[in-house]
């Protein structure tokens, strides 16, 4: 079949992508998802937190969702559920699957990458020991949780203090598990600082900072974890080894963006996000291939990565009508002294609508820093940060009369401390 925009993943990032190119003129539009519901991740996260940014109030992952699937449907969007994409190619020609339809080869005129992230998990940790059962990433512990009704266990410990394993350790004290401690491997949490204070702290739940699991003990279900400290190179100190009786593991150890089908199609991938290259309306280095939400880089909060999804929709509606200019001026983008990466990549500032939201993370905790934009040796952007740290994403807005302006090839975005 033939189709103007196909996107992959149907989660909240491809689904803002669908409604703002359906907005900009695009009525043929096909949504492939491989779950049996729209919604993405947001369909176990039942707690709340959501759409502050987008809505102005205070809703749970579903809820939020909701709003986007509602939306859709008015809108008579087209979406295959418990479809799988095989097969991306550089010319957009796309091979999936599904019970209903089987085969289907499709032509499209434009694809958003929507596809968002996996979980790492314990085969990529190396941790000494058997395969009991009780081991699992918090994802997918939320998951039997909170949708399938299973309770995963009655003594946690949780390795990773990222945000879905904080919001799990809440989850599973108000269900009656006993949460032993959090254990993070780096001196600072890599969640969001709400989460800490209301998973852990209003819970008395220990958070154990530069120390890991070391080993897993147990045969048919895991018996117990044994806990050291690490050095400054992160790696277990001798002597510090405690044994900590527990039945679960709760993995929480990272994202990594699901970018299979984009290696397959040749996609330019950044080796610091482990995501696409993205210019400024979210287009990857492919002709008409463009990538938006948690597949590009790991956000904190949907409410950025339906920001993001809409300029993706944006872009593909541009491009397939044709309107979507390649040939003027361009600069990148670049993050250094502290800056570990900067999204988007490159900048056409005559392709900008309005203004251009830079995110970007820290490679470490920094206090008194001032965050500076700079065009060669000038300063176009300057904002003081009383606390920065890894966990949570920082943005910079950028109008598109101060882009026109940038004489360079490239932007640098930076930290620098603050004077005394």
């Amino acid at each position: 079949m033939k189709r103007d925009l196909v996107i992959i993943g149907g989660g909240p990032a491809g689904l803002a992508a669908a409604l703002e190119a359906k907005k900009n003129g695009i009525d043929d539009i096909l949504i492939l998802e491989r779950d049996k519901r729209l919604g993405g991740i947001l369909q176990q996260c039942i707690h709340n937190g959501f759409g502050l940014h987008i809505f102005k109030e205070q809703l749970t992952g579903p809820e939020y969702a909701q709003r986007f699937i509602d939306e859709v449907e008015r809108l008579g969007i087209e979406y295959k559920l418990d479809t799988m994409v095989l097969h991306l190619g550089d010319d957009k020609h796309i091979t999936a699957i599904n019970p209903k339809d089987g085969l289907m080869e499709i032509d499209a005129k434009a694809v958003v990458l929507a596809m968002g992230c996996r979980e790492r998990t314990r085969g990529a940790l190396n941790i000494p020991g058997n395969r009991p059962a009780g081991v699992f990433t918090a994802g997918a512990a939320q998951r039997f949780v909170n949708m399938e009704g299973y309770m995963v266990g009655k003594k946690v410990v949780i390795l990773g203090s990222g945000d879905i394993g904080l919001i799990m350790a809440r989850r599973m004290t108000l269900e009656g598990a006993e949460v032993k401690m959090v254990v993070e491997l780096m001196p600072y949490s890599t969640g969001l600082k709400r989460n800490i204070v209301q998973c852990l702290e209003d819970f008395d739940i220990p958070l154990l900072f530069s120390h890991t699991v070391v080993k897993i003990h147990g045969k048919e279900r895991l018996e117990g974890v044994t806990i050291a400290k690490v050095d400054e190179n992160r790696r277990p100190i001798e002597g510090t080894e405690e044994y900590i009786e527990c039945d679960t593991l709760l993995l929480s150890v990272g994202l990594i963006p699901e970018n299979e089908l984009s290696r397959e199609a040749n996609i330019k991938i950044n080796p610091v996000t482990s995501g696409a290259y993205v210019n400024e309306l979210m287009e990857t280095s492919i002709d008409g291939i463009f990538a938006c939400g948690n597949v590009v880089h790991v956000h904190d909060l949907v409410d950025f990565v339906t920001e993001e999804s809409y300029l993706a929709g944006y872009g593909a509606a541009m491009y397939i009508k044709g309107q979507y200019k390649k040939d003027g001026k361009r600069f990148n983008t670049m993050g250094v002294n502290g800056i570990r990466y900067v999204v988007p990549n490159s900048i056409c500032p005559q392709n900008v609508k309005g203004s251009v939201n830079f995110y970007m993370r820290v490679s470490d905790v920094y206090h008194n820093v001032n965050l500076i934009v700079k065009d060669g040796e000038n300063i176009i952007y300057k904002s003081r940060k009383n606390h920065v740290s890894p966990g949570e994403m920082e943005n910079v807005k950028l109008s598109k009369e101060v882009l026109e302006k940038v004489d360079g090839n490239e932007l640098v975005f930076s930290l620098e401390e603050v004077a005394k």
